[in-house]
């Protein structure tokens, strides 16, 4: 406990020393914790001490800070130049505490895009010791965007994998009379009307910024048509409740948008007991408010949102979060839509959400990406607000650093052509490196005159000198004609004896067939073995003589 009230003492006296005087209880608990983040399991009873800290250094002069900083630690007293652009910036407004949430919609599991979302919002919340909370955003929106009972329990079981701690679960779904308590203060406060437009009709006033008849009805008849809505007598587009906003504004979207609608569809949670359901603005007003958040983080394409959040915030006289926007996050190779993704696999044309044409994240662990390089990776970008296209390959290098040096080497050939070698001299079993690290040992191999390379290196090199890695040299054919044993500077495939069948499920859902080398066989599912010059794979399934893998990446 001294050697950690010593640490935190340091960064909250430089902290002080940088900013008149004044330490701030969250920048120093980032500090901390950038520098310690062992210390993220304790975040909690670190950041009451950091409070305490603070404290007491805030009392003193700047003066008095100066000089125990000094005697303390020197090094500290000089501000470094510029901060690294990928790390996260500090929250504002954090002394009352961190509250955030995750507002995932369930129409099937987190993707690398929304990892984005549930890395940030996880670091945010270690950092300062805070609560977040996942929010299950189950609301019946469009047609096409109905929620999934799987994808529930798709949601958080990628959310555990990812690492990302979170300390309550709610279900929007579960709130709807919350919701409907809301907007019928809203309707007695004159801040809302039902409007029995037509959709065109709704178009062009709100294009024109004409106010349509329904808006200036008095707040007992919109009640009455507010409870008709609930009761059911209205159908399906024939009523919405509309907040009051400038039909002026200049940003015809802003004009009085609607709040609420109805819909008869049956829910997957509740059935066909609610038909009337909010949209994301006015639940999240209402929720934001009544959950405690103090932090939201969200893209910046939802702007609007927050427009119409702080509206009723104004209206209903109550305080709501902090908005915190970030750029959208595209890997060039990944077409992310979860719709698309829930019809292939409905249909049976993916093998199911974890499919590796999918890019969920229940795709990427059965290929055998970590979940520590996608936080490495979504970290690497910070909290920018450009919008950021990237090649998959900044993923995969991530991955490699954990990956390739406890990562087993072995052969694999696919669509193998048999050679038979002439004159090959006698070597018996062979021992191969399984890594070029030695400490990983060796196994041997039974090298026989008939062996399978890569139908590839067949059509390319035959008729050519070329070297079987870590064996000998032969001038490629059909048959084959052994020349040495030198270590050449030549073409140098990879090759195997005694074959077992492989089977590897690529990104892009299709299978290559091949031969590997027998020890394949020793390994065990989710092992990682890296197949020589074809790249790392993560053995999904081992039978008798059979091996399936997926592909992870070069």
């Amino acid at each position: 406990m001294d050697e950690l009230r010593a640490l935190l003492t340091k960064y909250a006296l430089q902290n002080a020393v940088f900013y008149d005087g004044r330490a701030n209880p969250g920048a120093v608990m980032g500090k901390v914790m950038a520098a310690e983040p062992e210390l993220k399991k304790k975040a909690k009873e670190v950041s009451a001490l950091v409070r305490e800290i603070v404290g007491e250094i805030n009392k003193l002069s700047p003066e008095e800070q100066k000089k125990i900083l000094e005697d303390m630690a020197p090094e500290l007293m000089e501000r470094r130049k510029k901060e690294r652009s990928n790390e996260l910036p500090e929250l504002k407004n954090t002394e009352k505490g961190v509250v955030m949430r995750m507002a995932p919609y369930p129409s099937g599991p987190l993707h690398i895009g929304n990892a984005r979302m549930a890395i940030l919002n996880d670091e945010y919340v270690k950092r300062y010791g805070g609560k977040l909370y996942l929010v299950y955003d189950d609301t019946i929106g469009s047609s096409e965007k109905i929620p999934d009972m799987e994808a529930y329990n798709l949601i958080a079981d990628g959310l555990k994998w990812l690492g990302v701690d979170y300390h309550g679960v709610f279900y929007k779904s579960d709130r709807l009379e919350i919701f409907y308590e809301w907007a019928e203060r809203l309707i007695k406060i004159g801040g809302a009307y039902v409007c029995e437009c037509s959709a065109e009709e709704l178009r062009k006033n709100r294009e024109k910024g004409i106010e349509c008849k329904h808006r200036q009805q008095s707040i007992e008849e919109n009640l009455e048509k507010w409870r008709k809505m609930l009761n059911g007598e209205y159908g399906e587009g024939e009523a919405i409740l509309r907040i009051k906003t400038d039909m002026k504004h200049p940003n015809p979207a802003f004009r009085d948008r609607v709040l609420s609608r109805i819909s008869k569809r049956e829910h997957p949670r509740v059935g066909d007991r609610y038909h009337v359901w909010p949209l994301l603005e006015f639940s999240w007003a209402v929720d934001d408010h009544l959950l405690g958040i103090t932090h939201v983080l969200r893209g910046k394409d939802l702007v609007m949102e927050d427009m119409m959040e702080e509206c009723l915030w104004k209206l209903f006289g109550i305080d709501g979060p902090e908005f915190i926007h970030y750029g959208m996050l595209r890997v060039k190779e990944a077409k992310l839509s979860k719709s698309k993704s829930g019809k292939e696999v409905r249909s049976g044309m993916f093998s199911g959400w974890d499919d590796p044409r999918t890019w969920s994240l229940q795709s990427l662990k059965r290929r055998g990406i970590k979940p520590e390089a996608i936080r490495s990776f979504i970290l690497s970008f910070g909290l920018s607000q450009s919008d950021i296209e990237v090649p998959a390959e900044n993923l995969y290098a991530e991955n490699r650093k954990l990956i390739d040096a406890d990562t087993h080497r072995r052969m694999f050939v696919p669509d193998p052509v048999k050679i038979v070698i002439k004159n090959m001299p006698d070597i018996g079993d062979v021992e191969l490196a399984n890594h070029p690290k030695e400490a990983l040992g060796k196994r041997k191999i039974t090298v026989k005159n008939e062996i399978y390379i890569a139908g590839e290196d067949f059509e390319k090199f035959r008729g050519k000198e070329i070297r079987l890695k870590d064996l000998f040299n032969i001038i490629l054919d059909k048959e084959a004609g052994f020349t040495s044993i030198s270590n050449k500077e030549i073409p140098r495939i990879q090759w195997v004896s005694e074959p077992i069948d492989v089977e590897v499920v690529m990104v892009d859902g299709t299978i290559k067939k091949g031969y590997g080398e027998r020890s394949i066989l020793d390994f065990k599912p989710d092992d990682m073995v890296q197949f020589e010059r074809f790249g790392f794979v993560r053995i999904d399934s081992v039978e008798e003589r059979r091996v399936r893998v997926y592909f992870a990446h070069p």
